[in-house]
């Protein structure tokens, strides 16, 4: 079976000028051994943290990259009790940790960082590991949430400490990458009103039609998070979902209404540093932060049934075949598209 791993020096290079190239190989078949899986791989997505891994963040040479990954299970080793062959699954990113709060042992293996990824024809997971797609997801689906859903579905939940936003809540969020559509969609399914903000007509656009009740341009209105309170009379938001990192926080910190909530996700607007008169309306406003890493398999369980039940759809950019694994991975870092990149072969 061909499966792709990350390398440096030779192979193809799909992120221009990353240190960290992608290479296909053919290699035996694996075979699951006592607690194993093994699953065909129908559907990948691409996620932010992928191009870090290109990017030399982390120590990932040798290894199978991708987070997200679903397909069907073709073989079973000695004990599994949860799937069996011909079952429909999807991979957690966040391999140990199945329910609750995170702890030391539950998150340090995360798939296509710490440990193989998921950019394979086939690849072997633990059973508890995996979990059933239900039967009206089908395989893109199911491989556009792990990651991105899944960080926009635990915002809006809460985090580990479970304050959900409740209906008539309003939340704010950042551009146009996945976890910011799918926020948009989880929070209107929840009756929330959604504040987005992008950087062109275009985009402003798509996001309304996805149930965005105002859209502000951060490249027009810089100081966007004064923009956000005069549509909110001056109150601010309940949460906002901060995927931009340091550069978006102080205007996220200034749109937040005294006493809500800022989801910690990503740092799509890059590093930097932040000065800390920007961070004193925490205090003042009393303010929570708090970082959701995905979740857990439990919390994936719960976004794939509120998502079957609700008909969620993601938003797709565009689809590429297995072999033209590259040609995806450039597209997505050329950061012009708008949500889910994907990577899909026939079932």
């Amino acid at each position: 079976m061909k499966r792709y791993v990350f390398g440096r020096g030779a192979g193809l290079r799909p992120v221009p000028g990353a240190p960290v190239g992608l290479a296909l190989e053919e290699v035996d078949a694996p075979k699951p051994r006592a607690g194993e899986v093994l699953v065909a791989i129908r559907a990948n997505s691409l996620n932010f943290v992928d191009l870090n891994c290109f990017s030399g963040a982390f120590p990932v040479d040798g290894r199978i990259p991708l987070l997200d990954g679903a397909g069907e299970v073709l073989e079973v080793g000695a004990g599994v009790t949860r799937f069996a062959p011909g079952d429909r699954v999807v991979a957690n990113p966040h391999a140990s940790w199945l329910a609750g709060v995170p702890r030391p042992e539950s998150v340090g293996e995360v798939l296509g960082i710490t440990t193989d990824g998921m950019l394979a024809e086939e690849v072997i997971q633990r059973e508890d590991s995996l979990v059933r797609i239900p039967d009206a997801l089908d395989f893109v689906t199911a491989a556009s949430l792990p990651c991105a859903g899944l960080s926009a579905w635990s915002s809006l939940m809460g985090g580990p400490a479970r304050f959900a936003v409740a209906p008539g809540s309003t939340v704010l969020t950042l551009g146009t990458g996945g976890v910011s559509l799918f926020a948009v969609q989880l929070a209107r399914a929840m009756g929330c009103r959604v504040i987005a903000t992008t950087s062109s007509a275009s985009k402003a656009t798509r996001l309304e039609s996805l149930g965005a009740a105002a859209v502000v341009n951060y490249q027009e209105t810089p100081e966007w998070g004064a923009r956000v309170l005069e549509l909110t009379d001056g109150v601010g938001v309940d949460l906002v979902v901060e995927v931009g990192g340091p550069n978006t926080l102080p205007q996220s910190i200034r749109a937040t209404k005294a006493g809500g909530r800022i989801a910690m996700v990503g740092i799509v607007g890059g590093l930097g540093s932040i000065d800390y008169v920007d961070m004193l309306p925490i205090n003042h406003k009393v303010l929570t932060l708090f970082a959701n890493g995905m979740g857990s398999r439990a919390d994936l369980e719960d976004l794939l049934r509120f998502a079957a039940e609700t008909g969620l759809e993601p938003v797709i950019d565009s689809t590429f075949g297995f072999d033209r694994a590259a040609d995806a991975i450039a597209h997505f870092a050329g950061r012009g598209h708008v949500g889910k990149v994907v990577i899909a072969r026939e079932a």
